[in-house]
Formats: C-alpha cells, sequence, structure tokens
C-alpha cells in the first residue's frame, strides 16, 4: 500500500527547500584559475578603480560592462556590493569591482587581458 506524505509532511519540506534560497550562490566561480560569471564568461579588474569604488563609467561601462548584483545584495565574506554612481549595484571580489568585457564573445576567452595596461583577469585569491 501507498502511502502519501500529510499536509505538513509537505510544508516542512517545503520550507526547508526554500530556506535554501536565502542564501544565493557566490556572484562568480573560479574555472581554470580565473573568475568567471554565471555565464562562463571571463571577468575583469580595472587599475583605476579604488577599494569598492568603480571608476568605468559611460563608454568604459559600455565597452566593460559591470558585473552587476540585484537590489538588496549583501557582502558575503570575499564578496562585496558597490554602490555606482548612477545607483546600480555592482560586484566586487576582495574590495576590486568586476566586470566583463564585450569582445569576449563566448565563455573562456580573456581578449580583455592587458587591454591599456589596466584590465587584468580576476583571479581568485
Amino acid at each position: 500500500m501507498r502511502t502519501f506524505p500529510t499536509s505538513m509532511a509537505l510544508l516542512a519540506g517545503a520550507a526547508l527547500a526554500l530556506s535554501g534560497l536565502a542564501y544565493a550562490a557566490e556572484p562568480a566561480m573560479e574555472k581554470d584559475g580565473m573568475l568567471v560569471d554565471s555565464q562562463g564568461m571571463t571577468l575583469y579588474t580595472y587599475d583605476k578603480d579604488t577599494a569598492n569604488k568603480s571608476n568605468c563609467y559611460d563608454q568604459c561601462a559600455t565597452n566593460w560592462p559591470p558585473l552587476m548584483a540585484a537590489a538588496g545584495a549583501k557582502d558575503d565574506d570575499d564578496w562585496s556590493v558597490v554602490k555606482r554612481d548612477d545607483g546600480t549595484l555592482q560586484w566586487a571580489y576582495y574590495g576590486k569591482p568586476l566586470y566583463t568585457f564585450v569582445q569576449d564573445k563566448k565563455p573562456g576567452e580573456m581578449v580583455g587581458d592587458g587591454k591599456g595596461g589596466v584590465w587584468h583577469v580576476a583571479k581568485p585569491e
């Protein structure tokens, strides 16, 4: 005879499943010795940024899109949320704001590494 969980057990299971959603995944991951976004695109740092402050706006941000953070995102261990001058939020790793590069067309490309002597592939610490 097959038994079915009671509604109380179902509610408990749902509560446990939802509790895992409260802990968002890190905004980036390590792959092949570098940080990549959720699409596998290479992330970069910019030498002209200061700790937890982006200095990449306008055309710079068009070419180097910031790794955006959702409203309500919170700092977590190595990750911090940077409030940009336009009010949007961006992820930073050890205080270094992170960006992708428009000329990287597929995951794993690193076309932006070394551009202008100020852009570098972000590497895990």
